[in-house]
């Protein structure tokens, strides 16, 4: 097939832009065209809140992406709609995420449907925002409106879908394996890389800080009771998307200073291995959620995980197997990271990570966007 995969890509960095680079690679691997249309204005600087929103890691020479999109000129919309309309792709994927797209990707799908060839499927992440904003709604539906078909990595964003369409096809396949990290190195090699001691348990934070994520709750369970006087530190790795002062004021008040390890510069894409493979145990304290890509990336390195049960997350973490799923409060925070140190738990819980890893194939995704169109 010709496919065309709307949505963020290199020069761009993050998560997304990782998952829909490896997605076209999985597509060209099985033998497809793909061409990547990217944005060149993604989020106005006033709405973006992290440092830099471009990539300084070189771009991947096995893609064809366009850095054609603005996601505020309605003129630019027009212009890509009619671009990728005209060239007949068999297939439009797009990666849904925030309500704040709708407006943008809604008119290009809109105008590629009248070509009357492609099929247009979205790989959703979220279809009900974490942080809500006005407009959400209107955005949202108008998105949906002309895509044919979707893809839910969540059964929670399944649900939250029926909301808004219902006569619709759509799979539900989970997020697949971020493997495009690097390999694995010796947590020795990754402590001397961090420049962390050797002689320390590690648990990690990992990913964009933003309230909903729970940071706050991780930081009161390490300075709990249950917790205080336990030989671990916690590594917190991830640029503040929202307001950093409150949480260093936390680490202050609850005088953990000497427990946490910030490392709140943007993780390079080559820098991930170092931190994850630094770590025991990865912690996911969220508030809400649907899914998330730092599950993928546990997976990829074997690494036990302790998540909250919220949203999709239970599904991806099977309890006292792959790590903890605990009730999304302190007090189970503190108890489950217990528990993993007075009990043992990593090599027993890093045996079953490797298996079951193998759920988690890209040819998966692939296959069940297939599957819809």
């Amino acid at each position: 097939m010709k496919v065309v995969l709307l949505g963020s890509a290199h020069p761009l960095r993050g998560g997304l832009a990782s998952y829909n680079e490896r997605l076209a690679t999985e597509f060209q691997a099985m033998g497809h065209e793909v061409i990547i249309y990217t944005f060149s204005l993604q989020y106005p600087s006033f709405l973006f809140p992290g440092t830099s929103q471009i990539s300084d890691s070189p771009a991947p020479k096995h893609l064809n992406i366009k850095i054609k999109v603005n996601s505020i000129n309605p003129f630019n919309w027009i212009i890509v709609g009619n671009e990728i309309k005209n060239l007949k792709p068999d297939l439009l994927i797009v990666k849904f995420w925030l309500p704040f797209m709708g407006p943008c990707f809604g008119t290009i799908c809109r105008i590629v449907k009248w070509n009357k060839k492609t099929k247009i499927v979205s790989v959703l992440d979220n279809v009900i925002p974490h942080e809500k904003r006005f407009g959400d709604t209107l955005f949202t539906k108008y998105f949906l409106k002309p895509v044919d078909a979707f893809v839910a990595m969540s059964k929670s964003v399944k649900d939250d879908l029926f909301t808004f369409v219902t006569t619709k096809k759509c799979a539900l396949n989970p997020h697949p394996l971020f493997d495009n990290f690097g390999k694995p190195v010796s947590k020795i090699e990754a402590l001397d890389f961090l420049k962390l001691e050797k002689n320390v348990p590690y648990i990690l934070f990992f990913g964009f800080i933003r309230d909903y994520k729970g940071l706050d709750w991780l930081l009161q369970a390490c300075g709990s009771n249950t917790l205080r006087n336990a030989n671990f530190k916690l590594i917190v790795a991830g640029e503040f998307y929202s307001d950093s002062e409150k949480y260093l004021q936390l680490i202050k008040d609850l005088n953990l200073e000497s427990k946490v390890v910030l490392k709140t510069d943007f993780i390079k894409d080559e820098e991930v291995k170092y931190y994850f493979c630094a770590a025991d145990m990865v912690v996911q304290p969220y508030k809400h959620a649907t899914q998330s890509g730092v599950t993928q990336i546990c997976y990829h390195f074997d690494k036990p995980m302790l998540v909250t049960d919220v949203g999709g997350l239970a599904e991806i973490v099977p309890h006292m197997q792959a790590g903890y799923v605990v009730q999304p409060n302190v007090e189970a925070i503190a108890f489950a990271i217990k528990d993993f140190y007075d009990n043992n738990r990593q090599p027993i819980f890093e045996a079953f990570v490797k298996n079951e890893k193998q759920k988690y194939a890209w040819s998966k995704m692939v296959k069940a966007i297939e599957s819809v169109m």
